[in-house]
C-alpha cells in the first residue's frame, strides 16, 4: 500500500526517508498523520526539508503522534523560556556549564530511564553550509544481520544502562553532580520486541550500556563489543545534510545516532531543538519488562527533583 497524502522517497538501503507534499506550518489532517507514522515505522527515520516553524508549531507537531516529554530528565541545557519540552542542542552552552562541548558516541536517546523515548524530534535553525551531518542506524537491520546462534543468545540477555555508562564523556565533576540530581539506571532487555511493529531491535548503545548483567566483566566486554560494532556498520545506517529548517523524525525504539563528529572544524555554531515522545517500558523476546535500577519515569511531567527546588526557592525570603 502506498501513500495518498504525503509523498515518501527512501534515501538509503534499510533506513531514512524524505517526506515531502507536507507543510508543518499548518495544522495535519488524521490521514497525514496515520502515513507519517507508517513511514516512520517502516523507515526508523524521517526527513522534511526546508519547514522552518518555531516552537510552538513544533511541539504542535511532536503532539500529534504522542505525549511530549519534558524536555530532559537532566533538566540541561535549561529548556526554552515558555517550552518546557524543548531542549535546545547547542554546544556552547555545555561548555558554558562544564567546560567541555558535548558530542558524544552513538547512542539512542535517554535510555537510562525505565521508559526511553518513544520518538524524537529535531529542528535546525542555525547550522553549517557544510559538514555538522547526523547519523542513524536500524536496530531492527543490526538484529536481523547476525547470526541464527548469536540472536539466540541476544534474546536471553539484558543489560544495565545509565548516564554516561560508556564513559565516553569526559570525567568532569559539574557533569557528574548533574546526573547525581536525578541518577537514572536501568535493566533492559538486550533484544527490544517494538510495540507497534512486533519487530526485534538490538536495543544497545555505546552512550548509555554499561554491562550485560549475570556474566562476567570480561564476557560483557566483549559482548558489548560484538554487538556495538553490529549496530554501527555502515550498512544499517544513513546520513542526513542538514539546512536550515530542516527536521528529522527518528523511531527510538528501533535506532541509535550520532551526532556531527566534525564541529570543532567549522566556524558556525550549530543551533538546533528537540522534542521526545513519551515511551512504554520495554518488552523482551520472552515478553519480561525492564526493571528499575533507580530513577522515575521520563513523561511531560518536571522531575520531582526539579519541582521541589523550584519549591524550595520560592519558600526562600526574599532580602530587601
Amino acid at each position: 500500500m502506498g501513500y495518498k497524502h504525503i509523498e515518501v522517497k527512501q534515501v538509503a538501503g534499510f533506513i531514512g526517508a524524505e517526506i515531502g507534499s507536507v507543510d508543518l506550518s499548518r495544522p495535519l489532517n488524521d490521514d497525514q498523520v496515520q502515513e507519517i507514522r507508517k513511514a516512520l515505522l517502516k523507515w526508523k527515520v524521517v526527513f522534511f526539508r526546508g519547514q522552518n516553524i518555531d516552537h510552538a508549531a513544533q511541539v504542535e507537531f511532536t503532539s500529534r503522534f504522542g505525549e511530549v516529554t519534558f524536555a530532559h530528565p537532566l533538566g540541561e541545557p535549561e529548556p526554552v523560556l515558555g517550552f518546557p519540552q524543548i531542549k535546545p542542542v547547542d554546544r556552547k552552552l555545555y561548555e558554558q556549564q562544564y567546560g567541555f562541548r558535548t558530542g558524544g558516541p552513538w547512542h539512542t536517546d535517554v535510555t537510562a530511564a525505565i521508559n526511553p523515548p518513544a520518538a524524537s524530534i529535531l529542528r535546525a535553525v542555525n547550522v553549517p553550509s557544510f559538514g555538522g551531518d547526523t547519523q542513524w542506524s536500524n536496530l531492527v537491520a543490526a538484529y536481523e544481520g547476525l547470526s541464527a546462534p548469536l540472536r539466540s543468545l541476544a534474546d536471553t540477555l539484558k543489560a544495565e544502562h545509565r548516564f554516561n555508562g560508556g564513559g565516553y564523556q569526559p570525567r568532569n565533576n559539574k557533569f557528574d553532580d548533574r546526573i547525581a540530581v536525578n541518577p537514572l539506571i536501568s535493566i533492559h532487555p538486550v533484544v527490544r520486541v517494538h510495540p507497534e511493529t512486533g519487530e526485534r531491535a538490538l536495543f544497545v548503545n555505546p552512550g548509555f550500556v554499561s554491562r550485560i548483567v549475570d556474566v562476567s566483566p570480561e564476557e560483557s566486554r566483549l559482548l558489548l563489543e560484538l554487538f556495538f560494532n553490529q549496530v554501527t556498520k555502515p550498512a544499517y545506517t544513513t546520513r542526513f545534510r542538514w539546512n536550515n529548517g530542516d527536521i528529522a523524525f527518528w523511531d527510538n525504539r528501533a535506532t541509535v545516532h550520532l551526532a556531527p563528529q566534525d564541529l570543532d572544524h567549522l566556524d558556525v555554531e550549530r543551533l538546533l531543538y528537540r522534542t521526545t515522545i513519551t515511551g512504554d517500558v520495554p518488552v523482551g523476546v520472552d515478553g519480561s519488562r525492564s526493571e528499575v535500577v533507580q530513577g522515575e519515569a521520563f513523561s511531560s511531567e518536571v522531575p520531582s527533583v526539579f519541582k521541589q527546588k523550584a519549591e524550595s526557592k520560592e519558600a526562600q525570603p526574599v532580602l530587601s
